[in-house]
């Protein structure tokens, strides 16, 4: 963050029992550049995401008399290079109704995006900038215990008709790759089928999702947990921690993309 060409008018950096001498590193910094803040918050046995959120909404309440136009949520386990926010900056003053913005973050120099089928509307929550006033429209951060958040907080921008993208043009590294071992694997694919449950994820789609996980690794098996932690949850009744209006809105969203895709694949059936 130091060597960013343009610095940040307030950097926040929440501690809630971090082993990894965060807190020592970050008092030796906070005495150097005023900008920087260090903000030690209780610790909490439950590692959720709801415990990352609740972190950043005390942080958020300590700018309250700070003017500013962009905020943004950033992991401590990324780096980017030094005109990285400068880039993002100039996006939003660019576009006036971008509300959230960000880059893939990659974990190797062969990892390759297909944006085909992924969202470039949908902001990793590794780093995420938004736009004040956007921000306050969507009411910030919502603690979800199993995940979601970052999601969340997008789509709602979405459907309140803000613009929000990932400009491929730049990228952050992410350090702490997820495990590859497959039986961690397949609880993943596990997990993020059950999110996508939550999610509010249509059936037709996860179909669609699971098939084309299938050509990864673990390959075909990993597709199938996929679908089988969407299966299970649906099964079991899980409650969704988003309001129907989003879920609807995430659909049809699906749904079009859906078609979209479809329209490459035979274009003469969607003429």
């Amino acid at each position: 963050m130091l060597n960013q060409t343009v610095l940040p008018v307030k950097w926040i950096i929440g501690s809630d029992g971090s082993t990894d001498r965060t807190d020592e590193i970050i008092a030796r910094y906070c005495c150097k550049f005023l900008w920087i803040e260090y903000l030690r918050l209780p610790e909490h046995p439950d590692r959720s995401f709801a415990s990352k959120v609740n972190c950043f909404n005390t942080a958020f309440q300590t700018v309250q008399d700070t003017e500013y136009d962009v905020i943004g949520n950033l992991d401590a386990d990324i780096s980017f290079e030094p005109d990285y926010f400068e880039y993002l900056l100039n996006m939003f003053a660019l576009y006036p109704r971008l509300g959230v913005a960000g880059t893939p973050f990659i974990e190797s120099a062969l990892q390759v995006y297909d944006y085909r089928f992924t969202n470039i509307e949908h902001v990793s929550g590794a780093c995420q900038l938004f736009r004040k006033q956007c921000f306050l429209e969507i009411g910030g951060y919502k603690p979800v215990k199993n995940g979601g958040i970052d999601w969340i907080a997008v789509t709602t921008a979405r459907m309140q008709g803000w613009q929000t993208r990932t400009f491929t043009e730049k990228t952050s590294t992410h350090h702490r790759p997820i495990s590859r071992g497959q039986h961690n694997m397949l609880k993943t694919k596990f997990r993020y089928g059950q999110k996508d449950y939550l999610l509010g994820g249509h059936p037709l789609w996860q179909i669609f999702r699971a098939v084309y996980q299938m050509k990864s690794r673990p390959y075909v098996i990993g597709g199938l947990f996929l679908l089988l932690g969407y299966a299970w949850s649906a099964l079991i009744h899980v409650k969704r921690p988003i309001s129907n209006e989003l879920m609807r809105f995430h659909r049809s969203e699906q749904m079009r993309r859906l078609k979209k895709s479809a329209s490459r694949i035979c274009p003469f059936a969607f003429a």
